[in-house]
């Protein structure tokens, strides 16, 4: 059996690495060896100039792969919010000015829709996956993850805006999920198995 091949996911935030190597690791069965920026720390903090997810994914992925000299992955994601006009999107991780203070931007979250009733707190999750090799092959995948705004955090699984966010069907939040249930369902779990074939296929001609 061939060594695995190394894949640089860019991203330090801890939750997402564990998320995406779980993920990647189910579907490559042991080809992929996902590692994230701590192995690499003096890249570069891509700006997120992008006004779309996918565009956003791509600039990352690209700016890791060149710094690295290794194939990279990268996901934009966010929750776009029926009441919002689509906020906080693309602005998600600092949609309350610090990057990646989840408390501050749930708290934002739930000020801005203190008064909006059940009905309208539909929402979804946008995730855009974006796979680039050395040689300077990209593919790139997006899905998405319907449900609604809770009025209150619950649930101590997951991150971001998991214990607010009430996935379609069901009555519990993403933040009540095991690991296993989320993934089936979540923008993240569908993106990654979209582009799956794409990065099996990819990094095992590279072997």
């Amino acid at each position: 059996m061939s060594a695995p091949v190394t894949l640089v996911l860019a991203t330090r935030n801890q939750g997402k690495i564990r998320e995406f190597r779980r993920i990647l690791d189910a579907i490559s069965q042991g080809a992929i060896n996902l590692v994230g920026l701590e192995e690499f720390p003096h890249t570069t903090d891509v700006e997120e100039t992008g006004k779309t997810f996918k565009e956003n994914a791509l600039l990352k992925a690209q700016s890791v792969c060149k710094e690295t000299g290794l194939p990279a992955i990268a996901d934009d994601s966010g929750l776009c919010v029926d009441a919002l006009n689509g906020a906080p999107g693309i602005f998600s991780a600092r949609y309350a000015g610090l990057h990646g203070d989840d408390s501050a931007n749930n708290l934002k979250l739930l000020r801005e829709l203190e008064n909006v009733p059940e009905e309208n707190r539909g929402a979804h999750f946008t995730c855009a996956a974006a796979l680039v090799l050395p040689d300077g092959r990209e593919h790139v995948a997006e899905e998405i993850f319907e449900g609604s705004i809770l009025y209150a955090p619950i649930g101590d699984h997951g991150f971001g805006y998991d214990p607010l966010f009430r996935p379609q069907g069901f009555s519990i939040s993403s933040a009540q999920m095991s690991a296993e249930e989320k993934d089936l369902i979540s923008h993240r779990g569908k993106s990654l198995r979209a582009i799956a074939p794409h990065v099996i296929s990819l990094l095992t001609s590279l072997g």
